[in-house]
């Protein structure tokens, strides 16, 4: 049975929704594969202790494709109020890594609507991160879908860590990432996990924007629980 958490002390409600809700800022670069493990180097070592000095900030993430350069990180906060009022700062220490990395930032805001940890991510994780489009007007019916059957057939799968779905609900845009402890785990779960997607995505009438795979090169998420 899943049991919706109790709000956390401390954080704020959404003022367009009343909700208590997580928050994250995701940004996307197409960087030169060289230029890679500089880059995480340079965010571990310098970028995340600024950022994890913020009001509000809850840690960082960073997934990575070391063969392409695609690259996404992530930094979560404890309320919207939180993450927007930290744009200012972050936006000069962005830039400077999407230029170390030679491509350009796409940035990105998401309510982090279900978290799931069924055991903690360690080096040498993987990730499967999928984006989907559907009718704003079905993001409740996403979420409890994604809480119930999806976490449900992931728990089933050998090696899965964790899964978040994130959600904009203006654009009613998704998105899913799963965790496996390795890219071994990562390739066996394909099958399963296409299933389990493609039913979900049925139900829902939703359209499958891109998938994804990606190695977790940073992982200091402190997001709580949702489930």
């Amino acid at each position: 049975m899943v049991v919706a958490p109790a709000t956390p002390p401390g954080r704020r409600p959404d003022p367009r929704t009343g909700v208590v809700a997580v928050y994250a800022r995701t940004t996307t670069v197409q960087a030169r594969p060289s230029a890679v493990d500089q880059a995480v180097t340079t965010l571990r070592d310098d970028v995340m202790i600024s950022i994890q000095q913020m009001d509000g900030n809850i840690g960082l993430s960073m997934l990575a494709d070391r063969e392409t350069g695609r690259c996404i990180v992530t930094s979560a906060w404890a309320d919207r109020a939180s993450m927007q009022a930290s744009a200012q700062a972050v936006q000069p220490m962005r830039d400077r890594l999407a230029e170390l990395m030679g491509g350009t930032p796409t940035i990105q805001e998401w309510e982090i609507a279900v978290l799931h940890r069924r055991r903690p991510s360690e080096a040498g994780a993987w990730c499967r991160v999928s984006w989907i489009q559907q009718d704003p007007a079905g993001q409740d019916a996403a979420v409890e879908l994604y809480r119930t059957r999806v976490l449900d057939g992931l728990d089933q799968i050998e090696g899965f860590c964790s899964a978040s779905l994130m959600l904009d609900r203006d654009s009613g845009r998704a998105v899913s990432s799963v965790t496996y402890d390795g890219r071994a785990s990562l390739d066996a779960s394909r099958e399963a996990g296409g299933r389990l997607r493609s039913a979900v995505l049925a139900e829902l009438s939703a359209e499958l924007l891109d998938v994804v795979e990606l190695e977790l090169v940073l992982a200091h998420l402190r997001v709580p629980e949702t489930v």
